[in-house]
């Protein structure tokens, strides 16, 4: 695959020429995720100790979201509110291995498909089960097929996916005894065993070839294939990128353990299996601008949530991590980079993988009629006008916990308590303001309550019927009830 890259660099503009036989002015869409990475664990947020080159440079030529949130501070939920636009607690997602990505919701990649666009998703998938054939991962059991949801059934014409994590180097190896947290990097004469996750195409094949080394390099060996063929067919593509990484069990393969050699073991494989995905981005990157079509692309990156407790990751000195609703646990890096317009900055509003769809939809000049209640905004206004607000507040709800982000102002509950802050002069949480600003600490709560009666309506059937109610025969999971 080197020898490739090196052959092509050498033919930029000739591939310029030929490659981009897109004959309409649709942008192509790439959405890329990584996994549990935290606030501070990249370069352009000011981290020092990880190597992220590539994604800094882009946050530099591109459009910094300064103030970003995952949709859930979990894995599942969050992936949920990026392909509909709407909170996962209205489908029944309400964490990690529960509910599916309910067949009637619209998704993205429908959409885009409609509109002429061919969809490939690549990497994690985390919204249903791939088989009900035999045991994998989490969830893929012959006695759960009421869970089988793979990506074919929302509009990708084209996937390799797997249910759910994998090790970030050999993903389908693990040593014979180690804590399923972090180990180096597993030499080829070393005794190993299956890790039990596997990687499935888009007919439902276990994919079996071409699966050693970094799992992020494994994922955009199979992305750029799909990106060639979309240009060779003259159409614009979504191409979803879901990498696994920094998600544990955190491994890096020997050229990036060497590069962070001399610290200890969770550190050396976390941030080396972080700057194996950064490499990986700028192969990507790379890709589109030999094959000439960098620049009717848009390209978007987060995180799925804050950094999971007891590893390296940071949220900087945001309060909290993965699984909660403090801005640790939400608040996440974030950036896009339009190739048409190339325009810089940042934007300094509110804003959430919820905010996706609609964003896509104004970018890309598509009109629809989306049937159910989006929970997200487009931000695209935010881009032109420093001065613009958010219309929407921000709704967020996770176990026993709900928050509320609306005009500078954050309620956080929990087991009956609220906080309320201002995010505006204290981002970190330190001081709540909920007796000295009684009216908006009511309105906010009673906001949360508003919004969480329009979920559970929508959980029950309101919007399509009850098919996947009874489907799922999932119980509603109040956040003011549950213990």
């Amino acid at each position: 695959m080197e020898k490739t890259l090196k052959l092509c660099s050498l033919l930029p503009l000739f591939a310029a020429s030929w490659g981009y036989a897109q004959t309409n002015n649709s942008p192509n869409i790439v959405l890329i995720m990584a996994d549990d990475l935290g606030w501070g664990d990249v370069g352009f947020n000011g981290n020092t100790n990880i190597q992220t080159p590539c994604m800094d440079r882009l946050a530099s030529e591109g459009v910094v979201f300064e103030h970003f949130y995952a949709g859930a501070p979990l894995s599942s939920p969050t992936r949920a509110s990026v392909l509909t636009g709407r909170n996962a607690y209205r489908m029944g997602v309400f964490a990690p291995n529960v509910g599916i990505l309910r067949p009637e919701e619209m998704t993205l990649p429908e959409i885009l498909k409609e509109k002429g666009y061919t969809t490939g998703h690549f990497g994690k998938w985390h919204l249903g089960t791939l088989t009900c054939k035999e045991i994998d991962a989490n969830r893929g059991r012959p006695e759960n097929k009421h869970l089988l949801n793979p990506p074919a059934e929302h509009g990708y014409d084209d996937a390799f996916v797997t249910e759910s994590k994998v090790p970030t180097f050999d993903p389908m190896r693990a040593p014979l005894s180690s804590d399923g947290r972090f180990w180096d990097y597993l030499p080829e004469y070393e005794k190993t065993k299956a890790y039990g996750t596997y990687y499935w195409d888009i007919e439902g094949n276990k994919v079996t070839e071409g699966l050693r080394g970094d799992d992020s390099r494994i994922i955009i060996d199979r992305t750029l294939p799909f990106i060639d063929k979309a240009i060779g067919a003259q159409k614009p593509f979504l191409a979803t990128i879901w990498f696994h990484t920094p998600h544990l069990p955190c491994v890096a393969g020997p050229e990036y353990a060497a590069r962070y050699q001399n610290l200890p073991l969770k550190e050396r494989n976390y941030y080396g299996c972080i700057t194996a995905m950064d490499d990986q981005i700028e192969r990507l990157v790379h890709y589109l601008k030999i094959k000439g079509v960098y620049e009717n692309t848009i390209i978007f990156f987060c995180s799925d949530n804050g950094p999971e407790l007891n590893t390296p990751g940071t949220a900087g000195n945001f309060k909290g991590k993965k699984r909660s609703l403090y801005e640790g646990g939400i608040r996440v890096p974030a950036f896009m980079i339009d190739g048409r317009t190339q325009k810089t900055g940042k934007i300094t509003q509110p804003c959430s993988t919820s905010d996706y769809l609609p964003s896509i939809l104004e970018l890309a000049n598509i009109s629809t009629s989306v049937p159910y209640q989006l929970d997200g905004e487009s931000f695209v206004p935010f881009l032109n006008n420093s001065d613009i607000q958010r219309q929407k507040p921000l709704v967020f709800c996770s176990g026993t916990q709900g928050a509320v982000v609306d005009g500078g102002y954050k309620l956080y509950y929990n087991q009956g308590t609220t906080e309320l802050y201002n995010l505006k002069s204290d981002p970190f949480e330190r001081t709540d303001v909920s007796r000295t600003y009684p009216e908006i600490r009511k309105k906010l709560s009673d906001y949360l309550w508003k919004q969480m009666k329009s979920f559970q309506q929508s959980f029950e059937g309101n919007e399509y019927g009850t098919r996947s109610v009874e489907r799922m025969n999932q119980q509603w999971e109040d956040i003011s009830k549950k213990k």
